[in-house]
C-alpha cells in the first residue's frame, strides 16, 4: 500500500477546519499554535506574548509535553496568566499525534478552558518540542506559528520541512545569539524567503525590550482578520 493512500495510517484522524462559532452560536476564541524544535523558546514566546497582550485581551494557553507538565509550570510559576488558564496535555508520545493525528485532548482542554473561563479573544497551543515535520490539524488551530532559533544552525531555513515552509509565520528567535554561534542571519533570512515565498518571517530576540513585539503585532493582525471572518 503506497504511503499516500488514505489506509496506510489508520489511527491517524482526518479533521476539517474548525467551526469558528461555539454550539450557542456565539463566535469560539481564534486558536493559535506554536510549534518548532526543542529548546527553540516556544514557552518563552507564549510567556512573553501573555505579558504584553493579557491587559488588552482575554487569553488562554494549553501547553503539550509528552510525560510532565514542564512548560505548564514554567507559565504557572512566572505568572503569565492566572492559573485557571493555563492547562496542559500530557501527550504520552511524539507531540505531532497530539497536535496533528489525533486532537481529541487539545480540542477538549482548549473547549474546557472556553468553558471555564470565557469568553475568550486568544487560545495559545503550544506543541512539544518536535521536529522539521510538525504540524498542526487546521481542526484545532486556525493559524500556526513556527519557531526555530539561530543556535540550531543558520541552515534550518534552507532544510525546509513543512514546519519551517508552511506556517503562517516562522519566528528565528534568539537572534542575539547570532555573533557566538556564527550564524548569518542576512543568510537565514534570504533562505526562508526561498522556501516561503510570501509567508512572513519575523526576527526575534527575547531579551530585549519589546523582542516579542513582531509576534504580537502578527497576532493582532490575525485577530482583526478573525473578527471579520466569525462575526
Amino acid at each position: 500500500m503506497h504511503l499516500d493512500h488514505p489506509d496506510a495510517f489508520p489511527h491517524r484522524h482526518t479533521y476539517s477546519a474548525a467551526d469558528p462559532h461555539r454550539p450557542d452560536g456565539t463566535r469560539r476564541a481564534l486558536r493559535i499554535g506554536l510549534g518548532g524544535p526543542v529548546g527553540s523558546g516556544k514557552t518563552a514566546t507564549v510567556a512573553a506574548l501573555c505579558r504584553l497582550l493579557r491587559d488588552e485581551l482575554s487569553i488562554a494557553v494549553v501547553t503539550n509535553d509528552i510525560y510532565t507538565r514542564e512548560d505548564a509550570e514554567f507559565l504557572l510559576r512566572h505568572a503569565v496568566l492566572p492559573p485557571e488558564r493555563i492547562t496542559a496535555v500530557e501527550t504520552g508520545a511524539c507531540p505531532h499525534t497530539a497536535i496533528r493525528d489525533d486532537i481529541s485532548a487539545n480540542l477538549e482542554a482548549v473547549e474546557d478552558l472556553e468553558d471555564a473561563v470565557g469568553p475568550l479573544d486568544l487560545v495559545l497551543v503550544e506543541s512539544g518540542g518536535d521536529n522539521l515535520t510538525a504540524t498542526f490539524s487546521k481542526g484545532l488551530v486556525d493559524a500556526q506559528i513556527f519557531v526555530i532559533d539561530v543556535a540550531g544552525g543558520d541552515d534550518i531555513p534552507r532544510k525546509g520541512g513543512p514546519g519551517v515552509t508552511t506556517a503562517d509565520l516562522l519566528v528565528v528567535n534568539k537572534t542575539d545569539l547570532a555573533p557566538y554561534v556564527g550564524a548569518d542571519l542576512e543568510g537565514m533570512a534570504r533562505d526562508a524567503k526561498a522556501q516561503r515565498g510570501d509567508l512572513p518571517v519575523v526576527f526575534t530576540s527575547l531579551v530585549a525590550e519589546g523582542g516579542v513585539r513582531p509576534v504580537s503585532d502578527w497576532v493582532r493582525e490575525r485577530l482583526a482578520g478573525w473578527a471579520a471572518v466569525a462575526p
